[in-house]
């Protein structure tokens, strides 16, 4: 329907052996989460989006981008309810469009799963998102897998919201994103609501969560909190992904 929904097949073909549980720590002592079986009908990688309502994501520290002040790329984990890691995405732009062009950067994200295969990958092209320019917004292409494009994720133009719209691989629009007065907010987490198209019916939430005054004042490091229905379509969780990194 138009809220996104679609029931996500659970059960197994007859036949079908699944591969072996790996959640024991890695070699830096990281735990993924166990990799599901493969899912007909669904993007590969993207099964283990069928089995969670939630997504942690940590950007990680950079000891030099701290002391130095250069922009480096930024790394992310995407983490479970339970701590265990499910993705890890890393931007890829080269130094001089880092540092010229800092938070409004074109970039490509890329996200691979525990296997070490890329699954998503995020492009966001240069663009501005002043509300003196509504017809140059921000934009975001969502691909899974790397290739194929499933949604898009656009920025509308408002006075004093930050607004998106979620749509799908065909640019028909699917969910709408509201967020705060962002510069009116500080001290505590700020969410933003994803609605039905109407804008009556919540779906989910993107938080980004306070980290704390000394780590907001002199690190850009940020960490952000997804929700979303269980039953969602998988496809849709992928592009909420994207929406987050965009936001």
């Amino acid at each position: 329907g138009n809220n996104g929904f679609q029931a996500q097949p659970m059960g197994f073909p007859g036949g079908f052996v699944a591969p072996p549980i790996q959640s024991q720590p890695t070699m830096d002592g990281t735990i993924w989460m166990p990799i599901p079986p493969s899912i007909p009908n669904c993007p590969p990688g993207l099964e283990y989006l069928t089995q969670i309502d939630q997504i942690l994501i940590h950007q990680q520290l950079e000891l030099f981008e701290i002391v130095s002040g250069f922009e480096e790329n930024n790394k992310y984990e995407l983490k479970n309810a339970l701590g265990q890691r499910v993705y890890f995405a890393a931007e890829d732009t080269d130094c001089l469009t880092r540092n010229c062009c800092g938070p409004s950067r074109p970039f490509t994200m890329r996200i691979i799963d525990n296997l070490g295969r890329e699954v998503i990958t995020l492009h966001r092209p240069l663009r501005c998102d002043a509300c003196c320019c509504p017809c140059c917004l921000q934009e975001l292409e969502v691909q899974a897998p790397p290739g194929t494009t499933v949604g898009y994720v656009v920025q509308n133009w408002n006075v004093c919201l930050p607004k998106f719209t979620i749509q799908d691989e065909k640019r028909k629009d699917i969910l709408k994103i509201t967020g705060p007065c962002i510069m009116c907010r500080c001290c505590e987490d700020i969410h933003f609501e994803v609605k039905s198209l109407d804008e009556t019916c919540p779906v989910g939430r993107i938080s980004k969560q306070w980290t704390g005054l000394v780590r907001e004042m002199f690190t850009d490091t940020d960490n952000f909190g997804i929700s979303f229905p269980m039953d969602l379509d998988v496809k849709m969780k992928a592009v909420m992904i994207g929406a987050c990194f965009l936001i």
